[in-house]
Parts: structure tokens; sequence; C-alpha cells
């Protein structure tokens, strides 16, 4: 009997210390305010809010969509105790994971795997990137990319000064073109696609395919086994400045004392791609000659 009380108290302590959220199924509708009463001491957030998506979506569905109140939970008790901040869901004083519970309770369909990508784990949440009330960049971004990524992935900035790189500060390509950092089956947040190498050939279309004579390596291992994604010394964002070296890590054999090279390697001899031109695949000899 003492156990089930000590249990029956430890509930009830829970359910009193529940966050206040637009997610609390049982919060009576008597205990919303609406915005315009929000708005009556939160001047500068409302005035700021005109533009917010949010907004938009309040005006949906008889103006029963998203308000203050559905982020910030039911305002009643908060406006009767006199702008008690105890009595409102603050998401800027809440834990990241209360504010992504918030934030995907309505995202959840769009972004159903941000809790198992690396930022959830790394308690990067919601708020971290996006300002929900006022902001000048899509979609609510606190800043705009890539100056956002950089703040945190400061050993991949470098790489976009890099003699050859993709045009990322310069604004032609977005992390966001490569990457879903909302969380993905890929490593590194890379978007997920039917073949993963679309991530690349959706831009660079001469080496998509298919072809009749494919190269494995670019089946198997994809881009990434010849080229750099982000930036490298080496023209073509290639992982070796000697094309015949790069080559040899899975065709040594074929280049050691033959007609391609003179030794092991056969770095000191004319590049593989000098005969071998169509080296993502051929339509027209296996040994993508040209």
């Amino acid at each position: 009997m003492l156990c089930a009380a000590a249990q029956a108290a430890a509930a009830t302590k829970t359910a009193t210390a529940k966050p206040a959220t637009a997610q609390t199924k049982d919060t009576n509708p008597a205990d919303f305010v609406g915005s315009e009463v929000c708005a009556s001491c939160h001047a500068p957030e409302a005035k700021g809010f005109a533009d917010n998506p949010h907004t938009k979506i309040a005006l949906e569905h008889g103006k029963t969509g998203a308000t203050c109140e559905s982020c910030h939970g039911a305002g009643k008790a908060h406006v009767e105790g006199a702008g008690d901040v105890t009595k409102i869901f603050d998401p800027a004083k809440a834990s990241p994971k209360q504010v992504d519970e918030t934030c995907l309770g309505c995202h959840a369909g769009a972004h159903p795997n941000f809790e198992r990508s690396p930022h959830a784990k790394a308690n990067v949440g919601c708020t971290s990137c996006h300002t929900v009330h006022a902001s000048k960049n899509e979609p609510l971004l606190k800043a705009a990319q890539p100056m956002l990524c950089f703040q945190c992935h400061t050993d991949v900035k470098p790489a976009f000064d890099m003699p050859f790189h993709h045009k990322v500060n310069e604004g032609l390509v977005k992390c966001s073109d490569c990457h879903d950092t909302h969380g993905t089956f890929g490593n590194n947040n890379i978007k997920s696609t039917a073949d993963q190498n679309m991530i690349c050939t959706k831009c660079h279309t001469e080496t998509r395919g298919p072809f009749v004579y494919e190269h494995a390596a670019v089946k198997a291992e994809g881009c990434l086994g010849c080229h750099t994604p982000h930036g490298s010394q080496n023209a073509r964002l290639l992982n070796m400045a000697n094309i015949n070296t790069l080559c040899n890590q899975c065709h040594s054999p074929v280049a050691s004392a033959t007609v391609h090279g003179m030794s092991a390697g056969s770095s000191e001899l004319t590049p593989c791609t000098s005969c071998h031109t169509y080296i993502h695949g051929s339509n027209v000899n296996p040994a993508f000659l040209r």
C-alpha cells in the first residue's frame, strides 16, 4: 500500500510539472486567450510576426491554425498571473528536447528523421538554427547559409577556400543542396535518394548515365571514391594530385610492367584519362576509350 501511495504521489507530481505546450492533449479550450491578448503585451513580437509563415497558417481554417498558443501553450494562467513566466511555455528557457517536441508536433511529417539525426543527438534543437518570430532568411533561419552552418562546422569551412571547391561561399551552392540537416539514413546527413550518386549528378548531368558499360567504382563506392566534395587542392576535386596514382588504387596489377607503364604505379607516364576518357561510363567501349 505504501508503494502504491508513493507511485500515485510521483505520478501526480509528474503531471503537475508537465510543461505548457501545444502538445498537451488535455488542455481545456477555455484556457486559450487568443493572439490578440498576447499582442497587447508582446507588441514587438506581434508586429514582427506579420510576415511569418506561421501567421499565414493561422489565417487558415477560420483562424484556428497556428497561433501564439500553438507553441507557447494555453495562456489564461499566464495572463491571470499578471505575466507569470512560470505559467507559460518559453522555448528560450526550455531544453532542446522540449523545444523539438513542440515543433515536431506540427513538423514531424516533414522531418520524420530528426530525432535520429546527429543534430538532435548533440542537443542542437530547432531554435538553435531557427528563429520563429522574425527572420529575413528562409526558412526562418537565424543566419543565411553557409554562415549559419559554419558557426559549428568550423572544420569544413576551410575546404571552401581551397583552389578547387564547390561554390558555396560564392552563393551558387548551398549546404542544404546536398545535406538534409533534419536527419537522413545516410552518413553526415547526406540526402537520401534512390541512387546516392544523384546528389552529385543532379548538377553533373554528363556523368549520370545510365551507360552500356558502367564503371564499377562509380556504382560501388560512388563519387566520393575519387572526389572530395567540399574542396581540394587537386583539379576536379580529386582525392589525389596524380590521376594515375588515384586509378592505381584499384588497377595497379594492370598498370605494372605492361604497355601502360614501366613499373608499378606507372605515374611517370601519360595519365590514364588520356585514353580512358569516358571514365564515369561509356556507351561504346568497355574500357571507356574514346
